[in-house]
């Protein structure tokens, strides 16, 4: 017997020995998979220095990464370097990273579908293998032929070895606990010089180096146009462009990695060994605000060696997001061109940097401040002195951007507001890290049944029948007193978001008994109104009041974390008896449809509406883990706020989907505008996401056009004439005329418009609306194509 459970427990430690072993190795070989749901599951270089695997960035939120091995499996403490799908996570059940055995490296979620691939393809023996430096490759097993390798396709981290070429870039997570993709981006531009760059939700700008000065000044050099950068493993980094430095702590091997991080500075990072922290040993800029857009439009940054960094909204300004300062403020107050209505507000030894309507480089107070008041589209000047030149320098400016408190500033901005404002306080206001973190719903395959196992749970089904019976009796008895504990679990969560509740009687008030109508669609109609802190709102009542007050709430919840700059902004609801109303911003301009037939946007506002419209939907449809349909794109649902940023609005409250339902059974009535629906809702066909690609590419037509697609349109066909859609006329035009663009393009834009960039308008939209679904570009596609296309608009 001793000897027999000798061999016993011989024979477990054996196994025991070998699952480590497999859960834990250098490759992963044709047919292998890593799961999510085991933490071990990973690839560990051969010097333990480096794995790569799936780790936790969110709730029920995973990307496979590669990261620094640790002491601690903590996912907290994890130095990651390199991420898959940073903006597409996977589920936290069933996922899994495998080796198919044609070749190709697939991403898989809970429901199989293809997060990302390789897009490589071998018959012969394969390996991934993660390297010592850190890279992670797809090698032949025999020979050094690599098919794919992470080096080639960086985040926001470059190590030692690893080159920064004209074909990559890093760019910056959303902030550190959000790794979605930011802002802020390290690559070489199109002058061959490596540089900071801010990208915006609505504007672009490079910082570093100094834009002011000519290439030379900074030392740099752009006739060389190979575009390749190094880091060593000692320290030293050199660059095609004469970018030459060594990190403080130069000379000698460490752990080392350079990285774009999300308040806008690239560091250089190094430590020891994974016993000892990461210290800073380089860094490109020595301002907390010098990186511009960090605390978004009308707001200063300043910095208190105690306290860090601050973002503070300047006078007469509040901040528009709570849970973002790149959002910026916005004003409690309508401008004027008035002379004798503007006054001055003072800002001592704060400057904002770019966006000046003149420039006077001598000049005393009274003649600035005259050149802002007779421009009705100047905020504000900035009056400083030139130490170096010795006379005052004046910039009116038209927007007020890259703001910060500097005491190297000699001078002063000077702020228009109206006269009698009570505006002597800077607001201020702590950002928030916003993550959308939304469960997925999750599908797994039942175990092998067994009888007697059923049998149990058909009795116990029987009883909790019963049971349920009984409950919901009472429950019903106690509806009319009492609100459900989900009622009021729903209110906590919306408070906890921002959200407030407003009684019916105080929306009534405030849109003066409903009558004021704005609009109207599908789920009901907006009123304008006016709320007791003089805010401008526009208050939807919906059709649907039947839906239960929990319901509601629920789904007014989820909608409510969802948070984008182009995304109409909900502020509050009222769930009330019979009434379900939603309360939000007023947009100044209107719909697209209104400014398109008032000839009120010219060729790059038709342009950037096109982008961002693009870029909300790409947001809703990919971006967040529940998938959202707006079914229902038309220029009466885009809004333009006073700047003419749009902001999609009537996403409504009852087309929260899953995601891997691709059938969509709950959607069993059609939705849409005539002349804008996808043919998917006319033959009865599965609704996706690319119904509102369809009808994207419609609108997108309706610019470029100016005609509505619900107008006839002459079509010929040899010596025959028809009427027709707004899509064939544009394809008819295209066929047969090289001059094809101008007989399209709306009148109104006439010839002053950029024709490669409308040629591929054109061509995008063209591309939403096909009729095979499956042929249409996600909207991910269409963002990459017009920004790729469209960067300098």
């Amino acid at each position: 017997m001793n000897n027999l459970g000798l061999s016993i427990t011989v024979f477990i430690l054996v196994l025991a020995f070998l699952f480590q072993c497999s859960s834990s190795s250098s490759s992963l070989r044709k047919g292998s998979s890593l799961l999510v749901e085991n933490p071990e599951d990973n690839i560990m270089s051969q010097n333990g220095m480096f794995s790569a695997g799936f780790t936790a960035i969110g709730e029920n939120a995973y990307s496979f990464a590669i990261w620094f091995t640790e002491p601690t499996s903590l996912n907290l403490n994890k130095t990651i370097i390199w991420m898959a799908n940073r903006d597409q996570p996977v589920n936290g059940k069933r996922s899994k990273l495998t080796l198919l055995n044609t070749g190709n490296i697939v991403l898989f979620d809970v429901s199989l579908n293809n997060v990302r691939s390789s897009n490589t393809a071998s018959l012969k023996p394969l390996e991934l293998h993660l390297k010592d430096d850190g890279n992670l490759v797809l090698r032949e097993l025999q020979g050094i032929t690599i098919l794919w390798q992470s080096f080639d396709s960086p985040t926001d981290t470059l190590l030692p070895g690893q080159p920064l070429t004209r074909y990559t870039k890093l760019v910056a997570s959303r902030s550190e606990s959000n790794h979605s993709t930011g802002f802020y981006k390290f690559y070489f531009d199109d002058a061959n010089v490596l540089g900071l760059h801010y990208d915006g939700p609505d504007i672009s700008s490079s910082y570093w180096p100094k834009p002011w000065l000519l290439i030379s000044q900074v030392g740099r050099a752009n006739f060389n146009g190979s575009r390749i950068a190094l880091l060593d493993s000692f320290g030293s980094f050199l660059s095609s462009d004469n970018l030459i430095f060594i990190t403080s702590d130069y000379g000698t091997v460490l752990q080392r990695r350079m990285k774009m991080d999300s308040d806008g500075n690239l560091r250089v990072y190094s430590r020891i060994n994974v016993s000892q922290n990461w210290y800073v040993s380089w860094q490109a800029i020595y301002g907390a605000c010098i990186a511009h857009g960090i605390c978004g439009d009308n707001s200063t940054c300043s910095y208190n060696p105690k306290h860090g960094r601050k973002c503070s909204c300047i006078p007469g300004y509040r901040v528009k997001n709570h849970s973002d300062w790149s959002y910026g403020c916005e004003p409690m107050f309508d401008f004027t061109c008035n002379r004798s209505e503007s006054t001055f507000f003072e800002m001592v030894n704060v400057e904002f940097y770019g966006y000046d309507i003149h420039y006077v480089p001598m000049s005393n107070y009274s003649s600035c401040e005259k050149l802002c008041l007779e421009d009705c589209n100047c905020k504000g000047f900035q009056y400083g002195f030139g130490v170096l030149k010795g006379f005052y320098k004046c910039y009116t400016k038209t927007q007020l951007r890259n703001g910060r408190h500097s005491p190297f500033f000699v001078g002063s901005t000077y702020l228009r507001l109206p006269k009698g404002n009570t505006f002597s306080k800077e607001e201020s206001s702590t950002p928030s890290d916003h993550v959308c973190l939304v469960k997925l719903q999750r599908n797994f395959v039942s175990e092998s049944e067994n009888h007697y196992v059923n049998f149990f749970l058909w009795f116990a089904a029987a009883i909790g029948a019963f049971e349920a019976i009984c409950i919901f009796i009472v429950w019903c008895s106690l509806f009319r007193n009492r609100k459900t504990n989900a009622d009021q679990h729903g209110y906590h969560q919306l408070a906890a978001i921002g959200f407030r509740k407003y009684s019916y009687l105080e929306l009534k008030k405030a849109t003066k008994g409903f009558s004021q109508e704005i609009g109207r669609g599908g789920g009901g109609i907006v009123y304008k109104g006016l709320l007791s802190d003089q805010r401008h709102v526009a208050v939807k009542r919906l059709y649907n009041a039947q839906q239960g007050e929990g319901e509601f709430l629920a789904e007014v919840g989820i909608i409510g974390r969802l948070n984008h700059m182009n995304l109409i902004e909900m502020w509050g609801y009222c769930a009330e008896g019979k009434y379900r109303l939603l309360v939000y911003e007023y947009m100044e301009n209107g719909s697209l449809a209104e400014n398109l037939s008032a000839n009120k946007l010219d060729w790059s506002k038709r342009y950037k509406i096109v982008l961002s419209i693009a870029r909300v939907l790409a947001y809703l449809h990919e971006e967040c883990l529940e998938w959202i349909l707006h079914c229902d794109i038309k220029p009466q649902n885009i809004l333009l706020d006073s700047n003419f940023q749009p902001k999609l609005a009537d996403f409504g409250l009852s087309k929260l989907q899953n995601r891997n339902n691709l059938n969509n059974s709950c959607i069993s009535m059609i939705r849409g505008t005539r002349g804008y629906m996808a043919p998917e809702w006319i033959f009865n066909l599965p609704i996706t996401s690319k119904v509102d690609v369809y009808s994207y590419g419609i609108v997108v037509l309706e610019m470029i056009t100016g005609k509505s697609p619900t107008t006839g349109f002459k079509i010929v066909s040899g010596e025959e004439e028809s009427d027709g859609r707004l899509v064939t006329w544009v394809r008819e035009k295209r066929g047969s005329d090289i001059s094809w663009l101008e007989e399209i393009v709306d009148p109104q834009i006439a010839l002053n418009y950029d024709r490669s960039k409308m040629e591929i308008m054109a061509k995008v939209a063209l591309d939403c609306v096909v009729d095979e679904r499956d042929s249409r570009p996600t909207m991910s596609k269409v963002v990459e194509m017009l920004q790729y296309h469209g960067s300098d608009v």
